[in-house]
């Protein structure tokens, strides 16, 4: 069975939650991607999430001001997070359950990485002939 670790993205762009949701837009078009980690405060804190879908939310829906608004008024914190040692179909079940595309991969509450939906997909299709 593929774990967790076997398809997780390592790689994460962190962004303060002091940031303007204009400077988490810009740092998600530089790097080409759909969400942000957002970074914690003290070590006794938790991660949150920030995506576009959030962004949106803050944005259109509530029609605030993208240079007011910090990180920390949109993102998802806490956000689900699990183990790189479980295995992916639980990771895909927690995502089901909860309706979400993305989970943080922590140990001992320190970020290791993320898991996205797309990553899971295309794990059960490579096994498809």
């Amino acid at each position: 069975m593929k774990l967790v670790r076997d398809v997780m993205i390592r790689d994460t762009i962190n962004v303060s939650p002091f940031a303007s949701l204009r400077e988490a837009l810009s740092l998600m078009k530089r790097h080409e991607v759909k969400s942000l980690v957002v970074e914690k405060q003290n070590e006794h804190d938790a991660y949150g999430l920030i995506t576009y879908t959030n962004i949106l939310k803050a944005v259109i829906a509530e029609d605030g001001d993208i240079d007011l608004l910090n990180v920390y008024d949109a993102c998802a914190k806490p956000v689900i997070s699990v183990g790189e040692h479980l295995g992916i179909r639980y990771a895909a079940s927690l995502m089901s359950q909860h309706r979400v595309k993305r989970l943080l991969v922590l140990q001992d509450n320190d970020l290791v990485g993320f898991v996205v939906m797309d990553d899971i997909m295309a794990a059960l299709l490579d096994t498809i002939e």
